[in-house]
């Protein structure tokens, strides 16, 4: 709990409370429970929420984990299959030791992908083509994933991909519009693993980081099959006024590569799909934990998206209910920062810092940001505490909260506060989450 105190938390009454809540959302999606929740293994059947799979049926199992949780995910998931699998490729955010003979650790980039994202996309392909249909793959697949491995459509390269990726955070593009982008763009994407199987058994568990948790836009849907079309990524281009700025080749590749396969295609009649962890599963673990404190407690979605700073406006409005108090409500989804300066920080501090500046003054109130991974864009924070105290107390220390939110630099505000949430890498992915508090 105190890796979530702040000088906010660690003075306020009820600031180790407040951590309890924290630390009970992101317990709840720890990767490793996630597994074993959703998996029994009884001699050598092995049965997988509704199906049961024998492995006196399969020549070879083989593991393919990609994501930032897959380290904790794939630690799980060999203790219940050993002495299976044969063989296994993980690709993380961080480099880890290699947990069993037979497999290889390829660390991907992230956010944008990188040269290591192609080396480990390329190698993912060549282990889902060696496999036949006597064979199983078990795919652990978590947030972070769409960068951390990538395999370009024949004619494009790296180089295309990245600019793409840069312009599209830049422009405050949705993550699912993103994925569309790169299910359309990318092999190993939009059901590109599955395709390459062979016609193998494949069983994906999924931690979802994306709002909502459709299959397709979590890490791309390497196994799911993707609803959208090429015409749909053109139409997401036209929409941020990006035909004219992205590399030419990439149009290309829109109009003539291969279509995705799509929802009723015969080839997922072989796979299976589940969601072993969410944003709503985390939210109510908060939710119980602050229920058990004392809070009255409210659930208001995961669904929550667009702009961080129109967001904060809307969620502080809740302020301006009569909630019986002392309350605990708890927002989830992802929001997005379109840039406007070269400041410093994540969707999550952008929104602590647009809420500072609309909680000025107000009393027993407090609003928290947390992304699950630990991770707010690329800094060491995972999001911030805000009171009715945050914006004078700014002030007197000579910052114009207004103006670093601007440039979009909240980090350099939170920061001398000593109100940035570090926690560090959670090894877990399910989305943001703000906490409404009122006393």
């Amino acid at each position: 709990m105190d890796k979530f105190y702040t000088t906010t938390l660690q003075t306020h009454p009820r600031g180790r409370d407040i951590s309890k809540i924290l630390a009970a959302c992101i317990e709840a999606v720890e990767p490793g429970n996630a597994v074993r929740r959703f998996l029994k293994r009884e001699k050598n059947l092995l049965t997988v929420q509704d199906q049961t799979y024998d492995f006196n049926d399969f020549d070879n199992v083989a593991v393919l984990g990609l994501g930032k949780a897959t380290q904790a995910m794939s630690l799980a998931l060999l203790d219940m299959l050993a002495p299976h699998p044969s063989r296994g490729l993980l690709i993380p955010k961080l480099t880890f030791d290699s947990p069993a003979s037979g497999f290889t650790v390829l660390p991907g980039g992230h956010p944008v992908p990188t040269e290591a994202s192609v080396k480990a996309g390329n190698t993912a392909l060549n282990l889902a083509s060696s496999l036949t249909e006597r064979d199983l793959l078990v795919c652990l697949i978590s947030g972070g994933g769409s960068a951390l491995m990538a395999s370009p459509q024949h004619g494009l390269d790296l180089a295309d991909l990245q600019t793409l990726t840069k312009l599209l955070l830049a422009c405050g593009a949705r993550v699912d519009e993103i994925n569309t982008l790169r299910r359309h763009l990318d092999r190993v994407k939009g059901g590109g693993i599955a395709k390459s199987a062979n016609g193998a058994r494949v069983i994906s568990l999924i931690l979802s980081d994306v709002v909502g948790n459709p299959l397709e836009a979590i890490a791309s849907g390497p196994t799911a099959p993707d609803p959208s079309t090429r015409e749909d990524a053109l139409n997401i281009l036209k929409k941020y006024d990006l035909l004219d700025k992205v590399p030419v080749v990439i149009l290309g590749v829109l109009e003539t590569a291969p279509e995705t396969p799509k929802p009723n295609d015969p080839l997922f009649a072989r796979v299976q799909n589940v969601l072993v962890g969410s944003n709503s599963l985390a939210a109510y673990a908060g939710l119980e934990m602050a229920k058990s404190l004392g809070f009255h407690t409210h659930f208001l979605g995961d669904t929550w998206q667009g702009e961080a700073r129109e967001v904060a406006k809307e969620l502080c409005g809740y302020f301006n209910f009569n909630h019986e108090r002392p309350f605990c409500l708890i927002a989830g989804g992802e929001t997005t920062v379109t840039l406007h300066g070269n400041g410093k920080g994540g969707r999550n501090q952008e929104l602590a810092l647009a809420a500072a500046i609309e909680m000025n003054g107000l009393q027993d109130s407090m609003l928290i940001t947390l992304a699950t991974d630990g991770e707010d864009g690329p800094t060491d924070a995972a999001g911030a505490v805000v009171t009715g105290e945050t914006y004078p107390r700014g002030e007197r220390l000579g910052m114009n909260a207004q103006a670093l939110l601007s440039r979009n630099d909240a980090y350099s505000f939170f920061d001398p506060l000593g109100d940035l949430l570090k926690p560090g890498p959670t090894g877990t992915n399910v989305n943001d989450l703000t906490f409404l508090i009122g006393f």
